[in-house]
């Protein structure tokens, strides 16, 4: 299992539009057969920061999910909301499946 912590932060002036926009990709998102888990916080000291925790079930899921309609809608939705470059972090999981551990 993959797991992303997807970081973003939003001008103060989209974030409603933001997050219609991620939860719709969200909602799509978990439908694929390849994430096992799609998660959008929200941090409760600044609500312009977010983390999207995606969960993916082998390393090719990552690249179907950016092939789907629902993701390139929302990559290209949101850019213009974004108060700078998003970042990612990769994890491995470790418990309870510690494959690739």
């Amino acid at each position: 299992m993959l797991i992303v912590h997807v970081h973003v932060h939003v001008k103060p002036e989209c974030v409603e539009a933001f997050m219609q926009a991620t939860l719709a990709n969200a909602r799509e998102s978990v439908k694929e057969p390849g994430i096992a888990r799609f998660d959008v916080a929200r941090q409760q000291d600044d609500p312009t920061r977010f983390v999207l925790v995606e969960a993916y079930r082998d390393a090719q899921a990552p690249a179907a999910h950016k092939e789907t309609v629902h993701y390139q809608t929302w990559r290209d939705l949101v850019a213009p909301m974004m108060a700078g470059a998003r970042t990612s972090v990769k994890y491995g999981n470790v418990y309870p499946d510690d494959q690739g551990w």
